[in-house]
């Protein structure tokens, strides 16, 4: 599969970083969890991609828009792996296929790790905005970020 030419692999890529850089931008309310991911890893793997792929992913905070659905810091990791895999003309049904399976990959993950990508779940008696919803969601961010990354990476690298 042939990567877009807007992507670039640091050489000692880090998923770590894009993890901290995602927590960062999340912690500081710089952005919301979906516009954390996707900006941590556009910055990180497509920097000269403009900044409208972030404002793509505003939508998806606190559950899709605060419906308390799909995890937003998961739904932003999703958009990042179509940025870079996904297919962008008709009928590309390998890259389709292909990113799908990523994505289901990043929804396993995390899914393994947290539990659900509920976010009605894991916000259940807390008060948005409240220093313990912070600390989870920063934490939420994080872990959508590095699996991103990491499957990114390794993708990248095969």
């Amino acid at each position: 599969m042939t990567l877009p030419s807007y992507f670039s692999i640091p050489e000692a890529a880090d998923a770590l970083a894009v993890r901290k850089a995602a927590e960062e931008l999340y912690r500081t309310a710089q952005f919301n969890c979906s516009e954390a991911v996707m900006k941590a890893v556009r910055d990180y793997f497509c920097p000269e991609i403009p900044d409208y792929v972030i404002a793509m992913s505003s939508g998806f905070p606190v559950g899709m828009g605060g419906a308390g659905c799909t995890c937003g810091a998961a739904a932003g990791g999703v958009m990042a792996l179509g940025l870079i895999f996904g297919r962008e003309k008709p009928l590309q049904f390998v890259q389709s296929g292909h990113t799908m399976r990523l994505a289901k990959e990043l929804h396993d993950r995390f899914k393994e790790m947290n539990q659900t990508l509920c976010c009605r779940i894991h916000t259940k008696d807390m008060q948005i905005g409240s220093p313990e919803h912070s600390a989870q969601c920063t934490r939420f961010t994080g872990d959508a970020a590095q699996i991103t990354a990491e499957i990114i990476i390794r993708e990248a690298t095969k």
